[in-house]
């Protein structure tokens, strides 16, 4: 959980993540401006190896927003090139080849990211429940957008299931976020009220909960009182964890 007792809003940012070996609580970047290393471990191509990948890419965003260097690396057995257009496709950031990695590079923190059951190399691991065996992936027509969002909406020890249904609700989503982003970034902006701040850095800061981060944008886009302003403000700024592209419809027509 995050530490007690600091200032809500702009306290220096503590991003807590849970070690699968050992089940605690440890802190993701120990040493504070120290290099961390993200390492994605996946044996081939599935949407199971893209939900890893994007858990090591929330990840990276999450400890560089805290001003942690980060440095992502794909550990992959067979299916690299499928594997590296999946997470395109999905705004997933490019992972270095583990094969082209050297050594004595000083990292104060590895983290492993693996399948739930995986084998890794001595380190943090922070697992990963997997997909349900009859989700469609993006090769089958899914959008990725939607899929993304769909991942998104379930903490990562949860195991999801990626039907039309899952798909369409997360689309609808994005299409409604989207267009709200754009509508309120006609109006003046306003700061992130301290609130917003403070809730959405409390739910990625304890364990990644980024089904936390979406419930809070659900009560930004429900509150009457907050200014359209900060409203866009505050979608911004989470989207820079989420990658929803919440943006993408700035001046375009109604």
């Amino acid at each position: 959980m995050p530490a007690r007792g600091r200032p809500p809003a702009y306290a220096q940012p503590v991003l807590h993540i849970t070690d699968a070996r050992t089940g605690e609580s440890v802190d993701a970047a120990p040493v504070r401006r120290g290099l961390t290393r993200v390492d994605a471990h996946v044996p081939e191509f599935h949407t199971g190896a893209l939900r890893v990948l994007l858990v090591a890419d929330l990840l990276v965003r999450a400890l560089e927003l805290g001003g942690t260097p980060v440095w992502g690396v794909l550990t992959a057995e067979r299916g690299q090139a499928e594997l590296r257009a999946g997470a395109a496709a999905l705004g997933i950031r490019p992972f270095e080849d583990r094969r082209d990695v050297g050594p004595g590079l000083g990292e104060a923190q590895v983290l492993h990211v693996v399948e739930e059951g995986g084998a890794t190399p001595d380190g943090v691991r922070v697992a990963v429940a997997p997909v349900g065996p009859e989700a469609p992936g993006i090769a089958q027509g899914a959008d990725p957008a939607a899929l993304r969002l769909a991942l998104l909406s379930r903490r990562r020890s949860t195991p999801v299931q990626l039907d039309a249904a899952a798909l369409s609700e997360a689309g609808e989503t994005l299409v409604r976020w989207r267009r709200a982003v754009a509508a309120w970034a006609q109006q003046p902006s306003r700061p992130i009220p301290d609130e917003a701040r403070a809730r959405l850095r409390t739910a990625w800061e304890d364990d990644l909960d980024v089904p936390a981060v979406l419930d809070v944008l659900a009560w930004v886009e429900s509150g009457s009182e907050l200014p359209e302003g900060a409203r866009f403000e505050t979608y911004a700024y989470a989207d820079r964890l989420l990658g929803l592209d919440l943006a993408r419809d700035l001046g375009s027509p109604a």
